[in-house]
């Protein structure tokens, strides 16, 4: 489990990107971090597994705080960064070096994970191309079974074929004492992957809440016209008529859009927490 609590970070004390930021993220789930860029999605993450220090408040991940980064605590983190580095190894050598160091480490499922994304064992890391550096990158990432895995812009550099064999992989390793937090501005390549979402704006978390809650509490839809009986909370032009977000007044599940949710909650941050309040 992660707690945050009243989290206060910036990297000047004149402009901060998180003031009094507060939520609990719960294993056995797959989280997915919305927010416009420069919003600090990344610094959280970082936040998250010690490689930047809060100005204020605290952070307890499995009951670690991480800025101490205990060697208890690094065995059973992973962060796979937007922009990976690799040294000039070859593939077998990197895992050598780096595995010791988480003990869950699965080499068969390495060799498998590396199979379904078409990665060669006997690369040389600095000859692949950026989008099988990431392959890499997650395979052993996954390969080394810790309780949290942190993915900023996981999917940026793959390919649609990898895309979808990188969904495959996330739901396959997911279990009850896992927790995986992506941050994500490809919404589509995880609408239905993700359990729940995290939107952070202007330093404050303005929606946390479960795909199920929101696809019942949120009416996402296409109508030839804007309704005048009922508030949009976001609305475009699409093919046949308008795209929208309406509160959903009748309960009942539909599939959620998170490119419109995110819109709808950047544009209607009051009107949102109170219906997610109700």
């Amino acid at each position: 489990m992660i707690h945050v609590e009243n989290l206060t970070f910036g990297y000047s004390r004149k402009k901060l990107l998180y003031n009094n930021l507060t939520l609990t993220l719960e294993q056995g789930k797959i989280y997915g971090l919305l927010g416009k860029n420069g919003a600090g999605k990344s610094t959280f993450l970082k936040n998250i597994c010690g490689l930047l220090f809060p100005v204020g408040g605290k952070i307890s991940v499995f009951g670690a705080e991480p800025r101490k980064r205990l060697p208890s605590f690094m065995k059973n983190i992973f962060l796979i960064p937007e922009e990976v580095y690799v040294p000039a190894v070859s593939l077998n050598r990197y895992v050598k070096i780096y595995s010791p160091f988480y003990p869950l480490f699965n080499q068969d499922q390495f060799l498998e994970y590396l199979n379904d994304f078409e990665v060669e064992v006997d690369s040389q890391l600095k000859s692949l191309s950026f989008g099988q550096q990431k392959k890499f990158i997650i395979a052993f990432a996954l390969a080394c079974n810790t309780g949290l895995l942190l993915l900023d812009e996981p999917t940026n550099g793959l390919d649609i074929p990898s895309k979808a064999q990188f969904r495959r992989l996330i739901a396959s390793v997911m279990n009850d004492e896992r927790l995986i937090l992506i941050s994500t501005h490809q919404t589509r390549d995880l609408e239905n992957l993700i359990d729940s979402i995290l939107i952070i704006d202007n330093g404050h978390l303005l929606l946390n809440a479960s795909m199920i809650e929101i696809s019942h509490k949120l009416d996402f839809k296409t109508l030839r016209e804007l309704p005048e009986n009922e508030q949009v909370l976001f609305s475009e032009p699409a093919f046949g008529g308008y795209a929208v977000v309406l509160e959903n007044q009748h309960e009942a599940a539909n599939q959620v859009n998170l490119e419109h949710l995110f819109n709808a909650v950047a544009q209607k941050p009051e009107q949102i927490k109170k219906i997610f309040l109700s």
